[in-house]
């Protein structure tokens, strides 16, 4: 095998991690050696022949190396082959035949699935629609197999023989059963790092200021529940703990190694924990050039050891049977609930105090840093099936899958809130492409359509999040957006409502009886509209009334009260913050207090009957968590959607469109308008009828054939890499008549001069809502489909949302609404809607495009103009670039 060739690392059932790549001529003998250790019974079972022949003639097939119709994948434990998966095509169709065989000491640990996931991806990009396998009936295990994969599979038995069929069809019944095998190995691989029964610390110093011995520290005085050990050469007990010269040396394996040597010593002393047994390393140190992260993540792969930084502040995990205090953070946390992952370890420490301080705690922090390996989706899978985790806080400023990220996160946000810092939401350094599209997908949007179709909680700032954790540790979720505000100050409650309104809830004027109900019971000059001011005269019974009447309202979702301290209320002795922390029976609507005299931003104040009510020290911050909140209900209400299939949709033909423009034109580019037109048609997209022309002539010949019911046309220029036609001038409107498109194309003709190619002429479009719907291929988070207000003005008002592809019919309608020119489309001001159904099949359509074809770069739709009675694209541009087909849920290590 030469490095040239692809490889990936992935994870069995049990943790281990193997490697898969394509087999090669030069792996003849290996797999004949691998054949020929099988049992008799199962070689048998594998060729319907004990005989050695069938085993030299498949081992000489797999070696023939990858071809068009043909591939077999191996997976390699060190340098020893444990598996082979290879499919061969039939002649002239779009099916293929496999085999699988599975070393025999190799059974039962996931080997033969993930090979068959890794073939049905290579499969698929190669074309193929479907498997068949002939096994005999007495092969349960291949069998459970191919019915456990999650695909469609028909049997067929004829005898002792059975014929499956499988259908590579991706659906999402494949991919929740790929999502199953993930979450059981990569809970199985982070045991050892996460739930270590015994630790190293190599580079422990015998200095005290150093970050090894802290480490070392933390971990003894934080009472860790298994062994511990130290390394350094140069001494014998650090910190009370035995110490010993090498890894090699002590006297047991090690499940975790916490790395705190120079970044040179760090592949060295990997490479010693990789031989020695070591499970997962834990790698402190900073600063390794690019020649030492490629060997230390070489060790890792090689000995499958779990990796988390470099570069990171630790890891911990509070478990009263683990207690693991990895870190050189100041103190330990408290033990808690919320798992907690950053890349930042100063934001970690933030984060870490603030969930201490309020209460709610910690179960597992770990400080990604670098992120070699493990990730925030390990962490999510972690805390999904820890038992301890309620709330998960995330801060990463790098996405390496972020589609399978989305699909993991959005089903633990199903049982638990999923809280992020949104980090990098600048523009600063992107180099945005020339299209609308790709200059409207910012970072800040991208990473919002991710976060919102995943049901994650993206918050601006550290201060923010714990505003947010608190309220969802402590409150129920409210059923809606309807906000009561209680205060005993009526400014301060107008600066509630307005907090309130500015967060994008609502403050709703209570009706005559709620209102007369209120008033009868407060103190005289009390009003009771919303805001709801007690005036400063309220006592504590009063208040106390007041706050249960209204959490029992059904006109409203949350109570929030806002209390200063008065004389009066000293004066009588009355605690009106008592009166707020008194839990009605049954429990009703969320509680919020704000106590601007507070001095701390946030707190969890505790209830008398149990529970706590979080009290913020100002309006602003309790109306974004309250918002949060209300996002987070609506996210749980929403049904989960599926992904339609547009009728009339021909993906073979656009791909035969896609491979000959690309081999035409082999680094890629914008597309002329006739093989946008045929690409775009294959898609079934309402296009404006438009017609080329090369010359005046033809010009006049098109108008003539196109002009509408008015006789108006538009006649737009054209060279390779034109984009922004209106902006340089290449329009020409409202042409009537052969003299006026004569005197147009001239003028087209005189401003361009031979850098036109000709011109595209098609009717005036006339009257409609002009909007913008298109697809971006972002590098990292794949593509991106956006939707908003279109025309000439586009960028200017970046009215613009978007969505990670592909969109199910319920993403479809929350884009739609999502811009603030939505009304536009839904009907504003008396008039009607425009037609919804078409622009959802545009976006639809524009989904199921990006999906189906990596090599689409950047399309854009401006204007799509919608009536009220059909909806049509004006205008359309396409680029096209080189691509290789990725399946972003496939499993592998990165």
């Amino acid at each position: 095998m030469t490095t040239a060739e692809p490889f990936t690392h992935a994870l069995l059932t049990d943790g281990a991690t193997v490697r898969i790549r394509p087999a090669v001529p030069g792996d003849a003998e290996r797999v004949l050696a691998f054949y020929d250790a099988m049992s008799p019974e199962n070689r048998r079972l594998r060729f319907f022949s004990s005989g050695r022949r069938a085993a030299e003639l498949a081992a000489a097939r797999v070696a023939e190396g990858p071809e068009d119709d043909h591939r077999a994948l191996l997976a390699e434990a060190g340098d020893r082959v444990i598996g082979i998966a290879d499919y061969s095509r039939e002649p002239g169709t779009t099916a293929a035949d496999i085999s699988l065989a599975v070393a025999d000491d190799q059974h039962h640990r996931g080997l033969g699935t993930l090979l068959l996931e890794h073939l049905v991806a290579a499969a698929r990009g190669a074309g193929i629609t479907v498997f068949t396998a002939d096994a005999l009936s007495a092969n349960h295990a291949v069998l459970e197999v191919f019915a456990d994969l999650g695909l469609r599979t028909r049997r067929h038995f004829d005898g002792p023989e059975v014929r499956c069929t499988i259908d590579l069809t991706p659906t999402d019944a494949y991919l929740s059963a790929t999502d199953r095998r993930a979450l059981v190995a990569d809970v199985a691989s982070l045991r050892p790092l996460l739930r270590p029964r015994s630790v190293v610390v190599v580079g422990a110093g015998r200095t005290p200021g150093s970050v090894g011995r802290a480490v070392l520290r933390g971990v003894r005085t934080g009472g860790f529940a298994g062994l511990l050990r130290a390394v350094n050469p140069h001494a014998d007990i650090i910190e009370w703990v035995p110490s010993h010269p090498s890894v090699s040396s002590l006297p047991y394996v090690p499940d975790l190694a916490v790395l705190a040597v120079p970044a040179p010593a760090v592949p060295r002393v990997a490479g010693e924990c990789g031989e020695s047994g070591v499970r997962a390393l834990l790698v402190l140190t900073a600063g390794l050039t690019r020649e030492e992260a490629a060997e230390l993540q070489a060790h890792c792969r090689r000995h499958g050891m779990r990796l988390v930084g470099p570069n990171c502040l630790g890891l911990l995990n509070t478990a009263p049977d683990v207690r693991l205090n990895a870190t050189f953070a100041a103190g330990p946390p408290l033990p808690g609930t919320a798992g907690v992952a950053v890349q930042s370890g100063g934001v970690g420490i933030a984060v870490l105090d603030g969930l201490s301080r309020l209460g709610i705690g910690v179960s597992t922090f770990v400080s990604l840093g670098d992120k070699y390996d493990v990730s925030g989706n390990d962490l999510l899978r972690w805390w999904e099936a820890d038992g301890r985790t309620d709330l998960a806080v995330l801060h990463l400023e790098s996405f390496g899958n972020p589609r399978a990220f989305s699909r993991t996160a959005r089903r633990v946000a199903g049982a638990m809130p999923v809280l992020t810092v949104d980090a990098g939401r600048s523009q600063a350094g992107r180099r945005a492409a020339a299209s609308h599209t790709a200059a409207a997908a910012s970072p800040t949007m991208t990473r919002g359509a991710l976060f919102t179709q995943a049901g994650i909680i993206a918050t601006r700032t550290i201060g923010e999040l714990l505003d947010t954790a608190a309220l969802l540790k402590a409150q129920p979720l409210p059923a809606g957006d309807r906000v009561a505000v209680v205060t005993n100050a009526g400014g301060t409650g107008v600066l509630a409502a307005d907090a309130c309104a500015e967060a994008g809830l609502t403050v709703p004027e209570l009706s005559g009886a709620t209102t007369a109900d209120l008033l009868a019971d407060l103190p005289r000059g009390a009003s009771a509209a919303n805001p709801v001011d007690t005036t400063a005269a309220v006592d504590e019974d009063r208040m106390r009334r007041c706050v249960d009447r209204l959490s029992r309202c059904e006109e409203v979702d949350t109570v929030l009260v806002v209390l200063v301290p008065t004389a009066v209320a000293a004066a009588l002795g009355d605690d009106l913050v008592g009166a707020v922390l008194h839990r009605p029976s049954p429990p009703a609507r969320p509680v919020v207090a704000v106590l601007p005299s507070q001095s701390t931003r946030v707190e969890l104040l505790p209830v008398r009957e149990g529970g706590h009510v979080p009290a913020y020290g100002d309006a602003q911050e309790a109306a974004r968590a309250l918002a949060h909140a209300v996002t987070r209900a609506r996210w749980l209400a929403r049904p989960a959607g599926t992904v339609p299939e547009p009728a009339g949709v021909d993906s073979a033909a656009a791909r035969g469109v896609v491979a000959r423009h690309l081999r035409d034109h082999p680094e890629g580019g914008w597309l002329d308008p006739a093989t946008a037109a045929e690409l775009l048609g294959h898609y079934g997209f309402p296009l404006s009828p438009w017609a080329w022309a090369a010359d005046e002539d033809g010009a006049v010949r098109a108008a003539e054939r196109l002009a509408g019911a008015d006789g108006a046309v538009v006649m737009k220029a054209h060279w390779p890499g034109l984009v922004h036609k209106s902006a340089v001038g290449a329009v020409v409107l409202d042409l009537r008549g052969a003299e006026d498109v004569r005197s147009g194309y001239r003028a087209l003709a005189r401003r361009f001069g031979d850098r036109m190619t000709g011109v595209v002429v098609q009717p005036l479009a006339g009257r409609g809502t002009e909007l913008f719907a298109g697809v971006v291929q972002d590098a990292v988070f794949g593509p991106l489909v956006l939707f908003g207000l279109g025309g000439t003005a586009t960028e200017v008002l970046a009215d613009h949302a978007a969505r990670l592809a592909p969109l199910t019919d319920v993403d479809v309608r929350e884009l739609m609404r999502a811009p603030r020119c939505a009304p536009l489309v839904f009907g504003h001001r008396g008039g009607g809607p425009v037609d919804v159904p078409g622009l959802e099949q545009v976006l639809l359509r524009l989904s199921r495009m990006a999906a189906d074809l990596p090599e689409l770069a950047e399309l854009d739709f401006n204007p799509v103009l919608a009536r009220r009675e059909s909806v049509v694209v004006v205008d359309a541009r396409v680029r096209l670039r080189p691509a290789l087909p990725v399946d972003p849920y496939l499993r592998r290590l990165r």
